[in-house]
């Protein structure tokens, strides 16, 4: 069980500790740094390792540590969700970067001002 701290929490560090399989435990922050680990989480399918408090994130972390097999329920969700969550889908991203750079440029090209854009598939 990989427990994130606040005020920032862990960014790349999540990532790599749920494609390896760990469950990761954060706490709600309330700043951008804050909440990363939380939008990965969610990213995972995996809301159930997110606190909304202090108190929340302590008692979630003494029942995930004193319950083996449901740390093992976590690793075989983390496992099936790597393979089909959008955190890991590298083509799915590409595709809507890729997408995103097309819509720029067009805005570029027409002479209109940068704006805020959505990109759908």
């Amino acid at each position: 069980l990989f427990l994130d701290a606040l005020p920032c929490n862990a960014h790349t560090t999540t990532s790599d500790a749920l494609w390896a399989g760990l469950p990761v435990l954060t706490a709600l922050g309330s700043t951008f740094s804050g909440r990363v680990a939380a939008s990965l989480l969610t990213g995972m399918g995996l809301p159930e390792l997110i606190a909304s408090s202090t108190e929340d994130y302590t008692q979630i972390a003494l029942n995930l540590a004193r319950d083996r097999t449901r740390l093992d329920e976590l690793r075989s969700k983390i496992a099936r969700h790597r393979e089909t969550s959008a955190l890991f889908d590298t083509k799915r991203y590409t595709r809507n970067i890729e997408s995103a750079f097309e819509t720029m440029v067009e805005i570029a090209k027409s002479g209109n001002p940068a704006r805020p854009f959505a990109v759908t598939e």
